[in-house]
């Protein structure tokens, strides 16, 4: 009876709009003169019916006819007609009253449709009273084309007896309205899912698209997925800005061609970096869980026992903290689809480079793309590359385990890198050494490499030095000129250092070009004037010794400095004469030839103290009878 209904009204509601576009008058500017000009606004109000495309759905009850007088016969317009006289014109007073009347019927349009489908949300899709009405009232535009609905069919009285049949039968017109709303949201046919979807955050327009997906599910498991689901993924919020600075930095270093479950994943992106906030809130629970529906509505429809939370189980079985799973997700969605057999499977081509058994997970949270088709086959080809260059496998497999983002850079691009360090005689086992050290010179732009080492050959190195200056700190060369080298350069010199001594300082320790000045080199500089140091006799020091920068304050400058005034009651005038005196160890140095001078009661100075070798040192200050040095073992 209902299906013949519906049809009944369908057949009703054609011949009426047959009827009434067919007796609707000829178009006025025909029989007028052309009015003066007008707004676009009043222009398209202006339109006749008759001229207009009319589109109509029997199945979701919406109209698609675009506003025109026909629209607005059963309310005053708030706008005078476009042909009207003066007089028809209503004062600015009756147009507000008119505004404020028209929305208080919107609103309680909207308050009654809210309760319509906060109860048949409730009765009949499953949903509890309190969950119906929180989808409900979170669902505005789904409410909104309800209401339009009714509206355009109480308007072209297309409305049969057949919307009667829905469970909120009453008297009144507000009950009449509530079950028309009603009866359009059960012909959708969609079981709520389309507003249940809008009230977590979708588009209206996203929602109707995603609620495809999930056609087999009833609402209230829908409901319970999406909580589940929200669980597992986001329990944990600590690291937003990284996820975006990661995707970023994936994306840059990528230079091969990619399988289709990479490139939906750079869509993915690329639809994330075009919104307000860019790549930045892909790691905010909210929004990247609204980003993973919309691009991958295939997720809702995931079982959650059988795959969802045995996927979990595995990578947190790999090293994954629990936390921290939804990175994977996040930063290669396809990769929740795959089964957990095919991810182990492809685990185990990366096993000959593991050191241990949780390597794995750390790459994978640097680098989930690792087990994307394109990425293994790059793999193996980039291990074939380094051992064509003689590069040691503990070496290049250290740095791919330090920087997995290797794996998605060209074989060809590693070549330009690879003969940039070997002009600088930096080969084979050297150049292992290096990429085990600082992994990113390999993804580092053969042009900025060579910025940096004409940068230290302004100092007067030769590319001889330049080249041990690689092997000693290789990160001075993936660093940033500007926004690194530079900094430090300047900070030397704003210490002190003259342009004359930089070379030196540069040369005695090259690592201060990446030191971080706020963290490291300010600290100590600090610690050292609280002593009673001031600025100049600290650049002095520096000049003499630049190693002095990277010793700790814990476990180097305190614990010598109090056996220097304290034990040995030197002045600090002592250590800026001889700042080496911080590179001895004080167990095995400074401590047993301090004591051995006062038990000789010789006193010397640190550099006579600590500069000379054991023979050196027994030769000067101690009688032969009393040497340090071990007796000659005896013949026999």
């Amino acid at each position: 009876m209902q299906e013949r209904s519906v049809s009944n009204m369908s057949i009703s509601i054609s011949m009426s709009m047959s009827l009434k576009l067919s007796s609707f008058p000829p178009p006025l500017w025909r029989l007028q003169p052309p009015p003066p000009p007008v707004s676009d606004a009043a222009a398209a109000a202006a339109i006749p019916l008759s001229s207009a495309p009319a589109h109509f759905s029997t199945r979701g009850f919406h109209c698609l006819l675009p506003r025109s007088p026909l629209g607005t016969q059963n309310r005053r317009p708030k706008h005078p007609p476009l042909l009207s006289s003066p007089a028809d014109v209503p004062s600015p007073e009756d147009e507000e009253d008119e505004e404020d009347e028209d929305e208080g019927e919107e609103d309680d349009s909207a308050s009654s449709a809210r309760d319509a489908v906060s109860r048949l949300l409730h009765l009949e899709f499953g949903l509890s009273s309190d969950d119906a009405s929180r989808v409900a009232s979170n669902a505005p535009d789904y409410i909104r084309s309800l209401i339009d609905g009714v509206r355009e069919l109480d308007e072209l009285s297309l409305w049969d007896s057949s919307w009667k049949s829905a469970p909120l039968v009453s008297a009144s017109t507000a009950a009449g309205f509530r079950e028309k709303v009603a009866f359009l949201a059960k012909q959708r046919g969609d079981r709520g899912k389309v507003a249940f979807l809008e009230s977590i955050g979708l588009p209206l327009s996203s929602a109707l698209f995603v609620a495809r997906s999930v056609s087999s599910d009833s609402l209230p498991t829908l409901l319970r997925k999406v909580k589940v689901l929200k669980e597992i993924l986001f329990s944990s919020s600590d690291v937003e800005g990284l996820l975006g600075k990661n995707a970023r930095r994936m994306m840059m270093h990528l230079s091969i061609p990619v399988d289709e479950d990479v490139q939906l994943t750079l869509s993915f992106f690329e639809k994330i970096e075009a919104r307000r906030g860019g790549l930045d809130m892909l790691g905010y629970k909210d929004a990247s869980f609204l980003y993973l529906v919309e691009s991958f509505p295939r997720l809702l429809s995931l079982p959650i026992e059988s795959h969802v939370k045995p996927l979990v189980q595995f990578f947190e079985s790999i090293g994954i903290p629990h936390g921290r799973v939804r990175n994977i997700f996040l930063l290669f969605p396809p990769i929740i689809f795959y089964k957990v057999n095919d991810i182990s499977k492809k685990v185990l081509v990366f096993q000959k480079i593991l050191a241990d058994s949780h390597d794995v997970g750390r790459m994978l949270l640097k680098y989930p793309w690792m087990l994307s088709t394109s990425i293994q086959v790059n793999y193996e080809e980039i291990l074939s590359f380094f051992q064509m260059e003689k590069v040691p496998e503990p070496s290049s497999h250290r740095a791919i385990r330090c920087l997995p983002h290797i794996m998605g850079c060209s074989t060809s691009k590693l070549k330009l890198t690879v003969e940039s360090l070997g002009e600088l005689s930096v080969r084979n086992k050297k150049m292992g050494k290096v990429i085990a050290k600082s992994p990113q010179l390999l993804l580092r732009k053969p042009e900025e490499f060579f910025q940096v080492v004409s940068l230290l050959e302004n100092f007067g190195f030769d590319r001889e030095t330049v080249g041990k200056i690689v092997l000693r700190c290789p990160e001075i060369f993936a660093a940033s000129i500007e926004k690194t080298l530079n900094k430090k350069l300047e900070f030397l010199k704003n210490m002190g250092i003259s342009n004359h001594h930089l070379p030196r300082v540069i040369k005695k320790y090259p690592e201060v070009l990446v030191s971080d000045v706020d963290r490291t080199l300010i600290p100590r500089i600090n610690y050292l004037m609280e002593i009673g140091l001031t600025k100049r006799e600290i650049a002095f020091m520096v000049r003499r010794f630049s190693p002095l920068l990277g010793y700790s304050i814990e476990e180097v400058f305190i614990p010598k400095l109090e056996f220097l005034v304290k034990t040995m009651e030197k002045p600090l005038k002592e250590i800026v004469d001889y700042p080496r005196y911080f590179s001895y160890s004080l167990e095995k140095k400074i401590k047993p030839r301090y004591w051995v001078l006062k038990g000789t009661k010789v006193e010397c100075s640190l550099k006579d103290m600590l500069s000379k070798n054991d023979e050196e040192f027994a030769a000067k200050f101690i009688y032969v009878d009393r040497m340090l040095l071990p007796p000659a073992p005896s013949h026999h």
